[in-house]
């Protein structure tokens, strides 16, 4: 403890005393001798007398008050009693005045005291780094084997953990240790998975962080946990450190005006910056980040020598899926007749975390449903859980919209089964799920990496077969169609826009306004004219309209099949798509 901070204490209880004692002198009353008080008393030249304890307040004629003390209140009280005077009384106080105000001092010095070392203590904890602790070897139980669908990223970072490991090997021909690997993908791809597994792999002191814990509302702490971070890890080299989130502190920078927070997240940013610069590949320090930004990191942490090494996670194909599968269903009590293939591909865009919740809800449904064993209706009922929401069984539907519902989605699947390059039929329902009254689900046979035009317009035509079969059966049209058309109308824009596969306007890309990338850099931010912009919409337009007018034409000449899936979806609610094969032929 510093010798002044004792002298400082005493000196505050010191003046605190003086003060209060000034405080209540101004307060007192003139005091007499309790003769006068009795000979005032006797005369009848006193009002009323306020007694606590042996104190007594007298106040005479003219409501001026004065205090005395008695030496026996006993004797007292006949004489009081047998004159006139107001007689009130008080009970006696459990403290003196001094005890009294002794007890008040003591409170505010405790208060001050906790609060002081309060506030020291969660400065040393902020300024030290707290959030990431002492290094320590981590034992994730996380290895490469756990790691599914992303075989390119785990053979790269397979090498940087070989470089952990076997460092002469590579220093000897010249080669330099890469300093930073940025991890960039969308969330759910398995980035902080690789991070544990790392850690699992290298055997080496694993330090982990978040971009958010380097930014506080102090300023400087940031960049002190980034300094503090790096000198804990020199100690203990060689280790890796993972930062996740990083695009928390290393977003562009800007000479724009900024508020503190950004700011403090731009000191931050330069810590980290002069750290990964200051210490040599000799240490054998690996600095991992995460992103899902990777766009909006500053150009400055992406350079050469600091993240040297870029690996990007891709939402995994089909074989991917499939291995995600397994890995997750190890653990999980499965029939025989599950096939994972068929999971795989019922499955396409979804992310390792979002399989991995897929067979979670399938095992959640299964137990409630007192199976002993998760079957293939457990996975697509989870699968339509997670896709279009709670299955609404309580929902009243009167027959009319019940059979437009099945007329609405016969016409998608009449289409999807007319349409060359059409991918296959998985099943049609109209069993109401969230804010959907049904469903017709495909599935590609294989994973798609190109789309080409015949397949992008006949997508347009089975999106608008719902509405038509509405307009051709009952000449009316529903507001069921809403999401439908949103989502030609999107197909076609793309087509138009983003593949330049236009006759009218020919092999450009343009960046209409509203779109998810009109901002891009790579394509620029120019002006359209109003005549380019009329343009698009207009060949927008005539792509749905020439869509809708062969689509309707179709369901015409086959009105008996859309008739006998309607029948048939009325009958059962769920077609599969064998069942549309029988019904076809």
């Amino acid at each position: 403890m510093n010798i002044n901070r004792p002298i400082l204490i005493i000196s505050v209880a010191f003046l605190s005393l003086i003060a209060i004692g000034l405080f209540q002198a101004s307060r007192n009353l003139p005091e007499k001798a309790y003769s006068e008080f009795i000979q005032d008393l006797e005369q009848g030249r006193l009002q009323e007398t306020s007694i606590k304890g042996n104190a007594i307040i007298a106040t005479d004629q003219s409501a001026n008050q004065y205090t005395t003390f008695s030496p026996d209140l006993v004797s007292l009280m006949p004489i009081l009693t047998a004159s006139e005077v107001i007689i009130r009384t008080h009970p006696s106080p459990v403290l003196s005045p001094f005890f009294r105000d002794m007890l008040i001092i003591l409170l505010l010095l405790g208060g001050w005291l906790i609060f002081h070392r309060g506030s020291r203590t969660s400065s040393k904890r902020l300024l030290h780094a707290g959030g990431f602790g002492k290094a320590s070897r981590t034992k994730t139980g996380v290895t490469f084997d756990d790691v599914a669908g992303i075989s390119e990223a785990r053979d790269e970072l397979k090498e940087i953990i070989d470089f952990l490991k076997h460092p002469a090997r590579y220093s000897r021909l010249g080669g330099q240790i890469p300093k930073g690997v940025l991890l960039e993908g969308p969330p759910g791809t398995g980035k902080t998975l690789l991070a544990k597994a790392i850690a699992g792999e290298a055997s080496v002191p694993f330090f982990s962080m978040g971009g958010s814990d380097f930014v506080e509302m102090f300023a400087g702490l940031g960049a002190s946990r980034v300094r503090k971070l790096f000198e804990e890890a020199k100690k203990q080299a060689p280790c890796i450190i993972f930062i996740d989130e990083i695009d928390a502190i290393g977003g562009k920078r800007s000479s724009e005006y900024r508020n503190g927070s950004n700011d403090e997240r731009e000191q931050t940013l330069n810590a980290l910056l002069v750290e990964m610069d200051g210490f040599e590949t000799s240490e054998t320090i690996i600095v991992v980040a995460a992103t899902n930004r990777s766009d909006i990191l500053d150009s400055a942490l992406l350079r050469p020598g600091r993240f040297d090494r870029r690996i990007s996670l891709t939402l995994p194909d089909i074989r991917g899926r499939l291995k995600i599968l397994k890995v997750h269903t190890a653990a999980t009590a499965i029939s025989n007749t599950v096939d994972l293939t068929t999971v795989a591909r019922s499955t396409p865009g979804f992310s390792g975390a979002e399989i991995a919740n897929l067979v979670n809800e399938a095992a959640l449904m299964a137990a409630r449903k007192g199976k002993r064993c998760v079957e293939q209706e457990d996975f697509e009922d989870a699968q339509d859980k997670i896709m279009m929401g709670l299955e609404r069984k309580n929902l009243v539907i009167d027959q009319d919209a019940r059979r437009l519902t099945a007329y609405h989605e016969a016409g998608h699947t009449a289409l999807a089964k007319l349409l060359p390059e059409a991918d296959p039929l998985h099943k049609t329902t109209i069993i109401p799920r969230g804010r959907s009254l049904g469903l017709t689900q495909q599935l590609p046979l294989d994973e798609h990496y190109a789309y080409t035009r015949s397949y992008l317009l006949s997508r347009i035509k089975i999106l608008l077969g719902g509405r038509l079969a509405e307009e051709l059966i009952f000449g009316r049209l529903t507001t069921g169609a809403s999401n439908d058309l949103q989502g030609a109308t999107r197909i076609a824009h793309r087509l138009v826009c983003e593949f330049g596969m236009s006759d009218q306007l020919g092999p450009l890309y343009r960046s209409a306004a509203g779109t998810e990338d009109a901002n891009r850099q790579d394509y620029g931010t120019w002006q359209q004219s109003q005549q380019t912009l009329r343009e698009i919409d207009m060949e927008i337009l005539r792509i749905v309209q020439h869509s809708y007018e062969t689509a309707r034409e179709l369901l015409r000449a086959h009105n008996e099949f859309l008739h006998m899936l309607a029948e048939s979806l009325l009958a059962h609610e769920t077609i599969d798509g064998e069942e549309v094969d029988i019904i076809y032929h």
